[in-house]
């Protein structure tokens, strides 16, 4: 049974989520299709064969996102609801020089930018306009984890609702590319998605409680093969 308030709420509450799933569709045109988060030198080099190897290495995946850039995602975030510029760019900084492959920060510069371009022609508020011209004078880097808290930030959706789109993103990128590059299967894939989705609310537990000098990118084998992919005569991803 529903309340006179609940009937109110409604359209808002629709079209909070008609948004959330809008910005969050793996296929918003921010460019995540080219990249494979590492996949693809995990594949040719053997370390993902099949689709136990594959949960294991999405998982790996999103746990590392958790404790690296959703620190800085629901810090950015509760910033940006401030309006407090000057701390986005100290925040922006630290997700970036965390990146220790070139091609880990291109792919986080390259989705952030365009998210931030993206939003500001769609959504148009002020914020996203100032950090836009920060990127564009090159005041900051730009990456992808501060652009999508801004952009949360701004349409009053929430940290954990930014959090969920950052991690669902992680997974069905790997994912998506694991079709294109393996003998996987598109039910085995989805079964994989369901059991990541289905620890969110742990993984959000995980980065919340986390101040922003937690952050910790610390996955040598990712490293290894990010390196090894740069290398790579033949490459079907960027990264």
């Amino acid at each position: 049974m529903t309340t006179g308030n609940d009937n109110f709420d409604a359209p808002r509450t629709a079209a909070l989520l008609s948004r959330l799933l809008q910005f969050g569709d793996s296929m918003f045109p921010i460019g995540a299709f080219s990249f494979s988060l590492g996949l693809e030198s995990a594949v040719q080099e053997g370390v993902v064969t099949d689709a136990a190897t594959l949960r294991a290495f999405a998982r790996s995946a999103v746990e590392q996102a958790a404790r690296g850039d959703c620190i800085a995602l629901i810090t950015a975030h509760r910033v940006a609801t401030a309006g407090d510029v000057d701390t986005l760019v100290r925040i922006d900084a630290q997700v970036y020089a965390r990146k220790l492959s070139d091609e880990a920060r291109s792919m986080s510069i390259r989705m952030g930018r365009k998210f931030t371009e993206m939003g500001v022609e769609v959504v148009g508020a002020p914020l996203l306009y100032t950090w836009r011209e920060c990127i564009a004078r090159s005041v900051t880097p730009g990456c992808y984890p501060i652009a999508l808290a801004i952009n949360f930030a701004v349409q009053d959706l929430s940290a954990y609702q930014a959090f969920v789109v950052h991690q669902y993103g992680v997974a069905t990128t790997i994912l998506s590319a694991a079709l294109r590059l393996m003998k996987v299967s598109h039910i085995e894939t989805q079964q994989i998605l369901y059991e990541l989705t289905g620890r969110t609310e742990e993984m959000y537990g995980i980065a919340a409680t986390k101040r922003l000098s937690d952050m910790a990118s610390f996955a040598p084998l990712t490293e290894i093969l990010a390196a090894v992919h740069t290398r790579a005569h033949v490459r079907l991803f960027m990264n």
